[in-house]
């Protein structure tokens, strides 16, 4: 075979397979989309940006702690770190709302801060589209209300506040655990 054969037989082959080639699909301009960590915290739904979580776990084994707020539950030992736990509803002058075997710690590791809150619930990765962003989170307990900053609703009209990490730990109450 010619190289003159050679080439139009791939250029034949070229033509076909553009005839047969399927369409790529369609673009579509999505949203850009929100990811955090759902929880529930006072029978709420919270939501907190992924950055700002380490990790999530289940509660572990603790010793208390003397001459330190009703909140603090104590220290724990998660793989060779003291990691000090701390009730989040009970913080916000609430009562846990689930039973003990729910409840998930949230741990915070930035800034000089390794803390795990202790919320009832933990729901996992939760996205939101942009368009389902508030500025105002309704219905959120006052106390809470400082360190909440909007509200996405997902696609079943389930709110869920953000809650933002920075602001509690600059919380004053929150720095001072001790008892006065």
């Amino acid at each position: 075979m010619s190289q003159e054969a050679a080439f139009q037989a791939l250029v034949e082959l070229a033509e076909l397979s553009k005839k047969h080639a399927k369409a790529l699909p369609a673009q579509v301009n999505a949203s850009p989309r929100w990811s955090g960590i759902g929880f529930s915290l006072l029978n709420q739904r919270f939501v907190v940006p992924l950055g700002q979580i380490a990790e999530m776990l289940e509660v572990p084994p603790s010793t208390r702690l003397p001459g330190v707020q009703p909140w603090v539950v104590g220290l724990a030992n998660v793989r060779g770190r003291l990691l000090p736990l701390f009730d989040m509803a009970q913080f916000f002058g609430g009562v846990t709302s689930t039973q003990r075997k729910q409840h998930r710690v949230l741990v915070v590791d930035s800034n000089n801060y390794y803390s795990g809150l202790i919320v009832d619930q933990a729901y996992g990765m939760q996205h939101f589209t942009s368009e389902r962003y508030s500025e105002q989170a309704t219905d959120i307990p006052d106390a809470v209300q400082s360190i909440v900053q909007g509200a996405y609703t997902d696609a079943v009209g389930n709110s869920w506040a953000v809650m933002n990490i920075p602001s509690l730990l600059q919380d004053p109450r929150f720095a001072n655990a001790a008892l006065s």
